[in-house]
């Protein structure tokens, strides 16, 4: 037993084998073989005046057909199948009660399936070729779109004679909108009017891409069932999609009725093999059959439309695809110039905006988010990519009612109800976002979309099909127009590029860091080496300076004494320069070892250490708050040393000295500073402080070699933090270092 239909389930009703025909015909389903009647339709004794139970398993030899015999009948069929396509003697004639019929045939489902049907008498029926002279000419003469689907209503209105004739061109959603129109003038007009994709449910979708044709004659008449049900060895119906008579849908005759409707044709228009619309033709003073022939020109017409509609459509598409790929072109050409991505996409008169029909556009690269025409604020862009990253694991997102799916874009749907967005690195979160505004539609619809509720007589409630299609009008609010395909293709394109100049960067800088790797080792070596080379001479120096001093300084004079001295003085300088050089090349290759310091009893430690060196002085270092750490004890000692011995030294002039060490903890990092009160520094020589020997014209008079700051800054660069000033002249200087919370 069948489960009854409604507006719910209908869409998965099995229309492709209903178990009935129409009544304005025969069916009789054959074993292609044989020619044994497998099945018929329960209304065949009208045709062959034999009841369909006596002729099922007889020869189709044993039955007639109007004037044919069934001699002639399996002669025709022998022919049909011998010929490889039995389709070729469609139609085949035969008179039956004084008036014309056509035999149709084809092979479906492993049967031969013989249709009989009358022929119908159109007024207007033109020769194929004045049909197709005429279809050119119209196509020559039309324009625009628009005009030609308007003379092609016209035409097929005078052919068949129906009341009402429309083109009814299919949205992305299926919804349907009547975009040509030829009518009886006491019609209401529908051209203009949309319908809801449930109107034409998916798998009737399907068929029409099948069978092109498809007409109801009478939605009057009653179904005239098959007999068997089920045919062969098939637990199920036969599969009637190529069948002119295949019985219509319950809900669809409903559909009709309610439309006032008594009969309809319908035929198809593709465009790339896809469903784009029908010419859908309505007749509401009595039943109106279109045979064989007709609607074979009927089908002419289709096919012609078809080729213009994809013909049209591709140049439309190649324009836009032309410019789209022109834009691409040179987004990619400004970032190679450039050798930059933010810059090339963003800073030139032609942005990443030219690049499809979008009003905004944003791109979050490098940690830094860029904004691009009409936009929604930063923090709505930063929570829309986190919820896309959330929703899918795509590397493309779109659509065209972001509203719809994600509510928090209501506040922002002038600007962006549809979104197009590309990942460009997920671990790097760095992504690249069109957007499209808003776009109020008012839709008239054939009557309210929304599915009517009736009561059943046994007091059940379901959903029907509606009987008022009177104009409904609604005004479409979260939509925005459709993505293209050519544009979601070219910000794949443009992904592509930006992945290419990154990744050309990221192996230029492979390069760079390999080259940077050998010179510091280089270096390293060398300053070992020439440290080490020169400790042994220096230390002959100032032992046979001392050993000639023991020796005869008794007989020097005071001028000799005071050059010996200097010597000794400039061996000790010159040793303590060797050591300060070995240490800063062994930073960069020296063990690594992480652990938590204690910071408040380290700093402790070299606060003492400096005191008890700088006897006499009114000398203050203060110790604040002070976090713990994680780094390498030895270096981070020595970043704490060299600071607060620099502190130490340019304060001697100051009467009070006062130095202080604070530290802060962030979400990321640990940030520490030195400030004293000494002399400061001149920010006009702000570069040299880091630099390796390099002295201030502010610190000449004191001591020093220029390596100590040189020593902080490379340590820091083993601890991934930085280093950083500001002074005063004469004031005040304060140091920074920072270490991330973390070392990886």
């Amino acid at each position: 037993m069948r489960p009854s239909l409604d507006l719910t389930n209908c869409d998965q009703e099995p229309i492709q084998w209903p178990g009935f025909i129409q009544a304005s015909g025969f069916l009789v389903v054959l074993d292609p073989v044989n020619l044994t009647i497998w099945q018929a339709s329960e209304n065949i004794i009208q045709l062959t005046g034999q009841p369909v139970e006596v002729i099922i398993g007889k020869s189709v030899t044993q039955i007639s057909a109007g004037d044919l015999t069934g001699v002639a009948l399996h002669q025709m069929l022998t022919v049909a199948i011998q010929s490889g396509r039995c389709e070729t003697v469609n139609p085949f004639p035969f008179r039956r009660q004084n008036q014309d019929w056509f035999i149709l045939l084809h092979q479906q489902d492993g049967a031969l399936i013989m249709e009989f049907e009358p022929a119908s008498q159109l007024p207007d029926q033109l020769p194929l070729t004045s049909l197709l002279s005429q279809t050119m000419s119209d196509i020559q003469r039309s324009s625009t779109l628009t005009q030609l689907l308007e003379k092609v209503v016209q035409k097929v209105k005078k052919i068949t004679g129906f009341d009402r004739v429309m083109i009814y061109r299919f949205g992305e959603d299926w919804h349907g909108e009547v975009v040509a129109e030829a009518r009886e003038p006491w019609l209401d007009p529908f051209l203009g009017l949309h319908y809801p994709a449930s109107d034409i449910p998916r798998q009737a979708r399907e068929l029409y891409k099948i069978n092109l044709i498809r007409g109801i004659g009478d939605v009057s008449q009653e179904r005239v069932p098959i007999y068997p049900v089920n045919y062969a060895h098939y637990n199920r119906p036969l599969d009637l999609t190529q069948a002119n008579l295949r019985a219509v849908s319950p809900m669809h005759v409903a559909y009709l009725k309610n439309m006032g409707v008594q009969s309809s044709l319908s035929i198809s228009l593709l465009y790339r093999n896809e469903l784009w619309g029908l010419i859908a033709c309505h007749h509401y003073r009595g039943p109106r059959f279109i045979d064989f022939p007709a609607r074979q020109s009927l089908k002419v017409v289709s096919q012609l439309l078809s080729t213009v509609l994809e013909i049209r459509k591709d140049d439309e598409e190649a324009q836009f695809s032309e410019k789209l790929q022109q834009a691409g072109q040179v987004l990619n050409q400004q970032m190679q110039s450039d050798w930059d991505i933010v810059q090339g996409l963003t800073k030139h008169p032609q942005t990443a905006l030219e690049l499809n029909s979008a009003t905004g556009a944003a791109l979050l690269f490098d940690e830094q988010l860029h904004q691009l025409g009409d936009t929604p604020s930063s923090d709505e862009i930063f929570a829309l990519i986190d919820w896309i990253k959330n929703s899918t694991t795509e590397r493309i997102f779109q659509t065209d009612q972001l509203p719809n799916l994600y509510p928090p874009a209501e506040l922002y749907r002038q600007k962006a109800s549809g979104v197009l967005l590309v990942v460009l690195s997920r671990q790097m979160n760095e992504y690249l976002l069109w957007f499209k505004p808003e776009l109020i539609q008012e839709v008239s619809w054939g009557g309210n979309p929304d599915k009517p509720v009736e009561i059943t007589s046994e007091g059940n409630t379901q959903l029907s099909p509606r009987k008022s299609f009177e104009k409904w009008t609604q005004l479409v609010h979260n939509k925005a127009h459709p993505w293209q395909q050519m544009e979601v293709a070219m910000a794949l394109k443009l992904r592509e590029d930006i992945l290419q100049v990154v990744d050309q960067k990221a192996n230029q800088l492979r390069v760079l860091n390999e080259k940077l790797r050998l010179s510091n080792e280089q270096l390293e070596a060398f300053s070992y080496t020439v440290s080490h080379e020169l400790r042994s001479p220096l230390s002959s120096i100032r032992r046979y300076a001392e050993i000639y001093r023991e020796d005869y300084g008794a007989r020097m004079d005071e001028p000799a004494k005071a050059i010996f001295t200097k010597i000794e003085k400039a061996s000790e300088r010159m040793s303590i320069l060797i050591r300060n050089i070995m240490h800063y090349s062994q930073i960069g290759s020296s063990g690594f070892l992480a652990k938590t310091l204690p910071m408040r009893e380290l700093l402790g430690q070299l606060r003492e250490e400096l005191l008890s060196s700088e006897t006499g002085r009114d000398l203050t270092i203060h110790i604040g708050p002070m976090p713990d750490l994680t780094g390498d004890q030895t270096m981070v000692t020595q970043v704490f040393s060299n600071l607060l011995n620099n502190a130490v030294k340019y304060t001697r002039s100051v009467p009070s000295s006062y130095i202080s060490v604070q530290g802060v903890q962030t979400e990321n990092e640990l940030i520490y500073s030195v400030t004293d009160n000494g002399i400061g520094i001149d920010m006009k020589q702000a570069g040299k402080v880091f630099e390796l020997f390099q002295r201030l014209d502010s610190a000449a008079s004191y001591e020093g070699y220029g390596v100590g700051l040189a020593i902080v800054k490379r340590i820091l660069s083993r601890h991934k933090g930085k280093v950083w000033f500001e002074s005063v002249l004469n004031q005040s200087t304060t140091f920074y270092v920072s270490f991330p919370s973390q070392i990886l």
